[in-house]
């Protein structure tokens, strides 16, 4: 398929330089972004052309904005209707918020179908004849099986962080949507990843789509300074207060179960500090509430599953932090997006036991560079006591030291990092 290069010119081009319609750039002027990102200032001219596109791109990179800005303009200039089918809802929120705030101004309607919602609501805005729908696959399906969802008319179809819908189980659901659109469309795919199913896709669903990658799938974020900590689980409770004690911003905290977060959140807040959590045991409410909250600061701490990898775009976090492993590679990579996003540093951090080296090789072997493996600071016990009611006071951060990692950021912390050898590629 046809590719565009990944390298991006000394001089920057400017939304203006685009072919962007004039009062979508009095839009986008407002809303004051000047400056596209690697990925929009690519995929915006060909999306343009009415062209197919597959888009790989890390995560933090403004692909909502590379997708919804032609979008809008080619439902401006004709009739029909844009969808996009995404993995979460908080994706689906946040992607419909972009589209109000650039769309609004031209009367773009939209309806936002996920679970968790009322459907009757749903409904309701359906029959208001949006011109864009947003929504997650399992509840689409439940509208096309009510005959309450119009696709017969959608002249750009977007699949959405394709690869994680398809590593949860949507591929069924993805199919029978692809079947239910007119052939005559258009359809950007962005993906994170490129594995085996989404060239499928793209073969037997997308006319000559044209590839455009900015980074090589697996690419972390150059601003973001990576380690892990290798600790016993009984441990895990203290370090994690330790490094919050030295977190000045927000930060982000990934737990691989339900009960897990839950337990995490729990305990934060017994320590003073305020923490929310998010997983698929939370009603929409109470995870809106959560992230809202954490958008504003009202929340120090917000502690999810991988369910949050993708589905969080919050500027300015500070830390995230795995207090699990991921249990596949490429969850590492959209989970430590979430920090360092819109040319901002940030800091990821992991732990790991001893029995888990084998998942530190598999993270190297993806993102081809090796991991910092810190020495453990001194920790004091954090279990909570009653007497405990606000959060500690912050440490000051010892200065970098210690050997830089292979891709030349120096350590977050001080003293005695060590790197965990990795096998022969």
């Amino acid at each position: 398929m046809p590719s565009h290069s990944d390298s991006v010119s000394v001089n920057q081009p400017k939304f203006s330089d685009l072919k962007i319609h004039p009062k979508l750039l009095e839009v986008l002027h407002r809303l004051k972004f000047e400056t596209p990102t690697p990925i929009q200032s690519q995929a915006i001219p060909v999306a343009l052309e009415g062209k197919d596109i597959i888009g790989i791109a890390q995560t933090g990179t403004g692909k909502t904005l590379a997708f919804a800005l032609p979008m809008i303009e080619r439902l401006i200039q004709m009739k029909g209707r844009g969808v996009v089918v995404l993995p979460t809802r908080e994706l689906a929120l946040q992607v419909e918020e972009v589209f109000r705030k650039v769309g609004g101004t031209f009367g773009i309607r939209t309806a936002v179908l996920i679970g968790g919602a009322p459907i009757d609501r749903q409904k309701r805005d359906l029959r208001n004849n949006p011109h864009v729908i947003i929504g997650t696959p399992g509840r689409m399906i439940d509208h096309l099986q009510q005959r309450t969802l119009p696709l017969n008319d959608v002249k750009v179809l977007v699949l959405d962080e394709a690869d994680q819908m398809l590593d949860m189980g949507f591929a069924p659901q993805i199919k029978k949507i692809l079947e239910a659109v007119p052939r005559d469309r258009q359809t950007l795919l962005f993906s994170a990843t490129m594995p085996d199913n989404i060239v499928k896709i793209a073969t037997q669903h997308m006319k000559l789509p044209v590839r455009v990658e900015v980074a090589r799938p697996g690419t972390t974020i150059d601003t973001v300074i990576q380690e892990i900590f290798i600790i016993e689980k009984s441990r895990k409770d203290q370090l994690l207060d330790a490094i919050l004690k030295e977190c000045e911003g927000t930060a982000l905290v990934f737990s691989r179960t339900k009960y897990g977060a839950k337990k995490i959140c729990r305990n934060l807040n017994l320590t003073g500090y305020k923490a929310a959590e998010i997983h698929s045991n939370r009603s929409l409410s109470q995870r809106r509430e959560a992230l809202d909250g954490f958008k504003s600061g009202r929340y120090q701490v917000l502690v999810a599953t991988d369910i949050a990898a993708r589905g969080i775009d919050v500027i300015g976090i500070e830390l995230v932090l795995n207090y699990d492993i991921p249990e596949f590679a490429e969850d590492y990579v959209h989970r430590i997006g979430r920090t360092g996003r819109a040319g901002q540093p940030g800091h990821a951090i992991t732990f790991a036991m001893p029995d888990q080296r084998n998942k530190i090789r598999q993270i190297e072997r993806l993102i081809e560079d090796t991991l910092l493996i810190s020495d453990l600071p001194q920790m004091q016990d954090a279990r909570p006591s009653q007497s405990q009611g606000s959060r500690p006071a912050h440490s000051s951060r010892p200065a970098h030291s210690g050997r830089p990692s292979q891709n030349g950021r120096p350590p977050y912390r001080g003293g005695g990092q060590k790197h965990y050898p990795r096998r022969a590629r």
